[in-house]
């Protein structure tokens, strides 16, 4: 529930900064809905092979960002399926602009998701998602250059905590600039059939 409320006060705030940029009320609706939001920044990180991994590897490409932690037990694996089944349904329906897309999971539980736990853990997903962790430093530093928060969440044991984190999936640009929030709990879809053609009908709007 608190993921969800974070997650509600963001669009409401992002919808919020882009209604006071004194645009004309009948702006055109391609207009991204995160156009001019300071979302995203310069990173290192590194992936699932070991391999350090800094934002500037994906300049000229489409980014689909998510943030989350492979020891998690329900929400971050829902909200990938949809994702990579979206990102799936849209590669196959118009390759070439599926291939211009990196997918990067990026961990806010760097402690325990090392490259090693990282790498079984995307390859359920998608043959391309990239996972990246890093230091604490390094990962609260990208947290924060996307507007994304999370805590220690204390467990039975001290193995065995919980990761609470904004429930945000971002598209960015080829230049690393937002374009949109990409559909998670929309009520009116699921996570086998309507929640990833709409991530696809998303990708199909804004991925030129």
């Amino acid at each position: 529930m608190g993921q969800k409320l974070v997650r509600a006060s963001l669009i409401v705030a992002f919808g919020a900064l882009l209604a006071g940029c004194g645009g004309p009320v009948d702006a055109p609706p391609a207009t991204p809905p995160l156009e001019g939001a300071r979302i995203g920044g310069p990173f290192t990180l590194t992936d699932q092979n070991g391999k350090t991994v800094r934002d500037t590897d994906f300049a000229g490409q489409y980014r689909l960002v998510y943030f989350g932690y492979s020891f998690c037990p329900d929400i971050c694996p829902v909200d990938l399926q949809k994702l990579m089944r979206g990102l799936a349904q849209f590669e196959k329906a118009d390759p070439a602009r599926g291939a211009k897309i990196a997918p990067l999971f990026i961990t806010v539980d760097p402690a325990r998701d090392t490259p090693e736990s990282l790498k079984p853990f995307v390859a359920r997903y998608h043959p391309r998602l990239l996972g990246l962790t890093g230091t604490p430093e390094q990962i609260a530093t990208v947290a924060k250059a996307y507007v994304v928060t999370y805590n220690k969440v204390d467990g039975s044991a001290p193995d065995r905590y919980l990761m609470a984190h904004s429930q945000l999936a971002f598209l960015m640009d080829p230049a690393g600039k937002p374009l949109a929030l990409l559909p998670l709990d929309d009520p009116s879809t699921d996570a086998d059939e309507g929640a990833p053609a709409a991530v696809a009908a998303d990708l199909a709007k804004w991925v030129q």
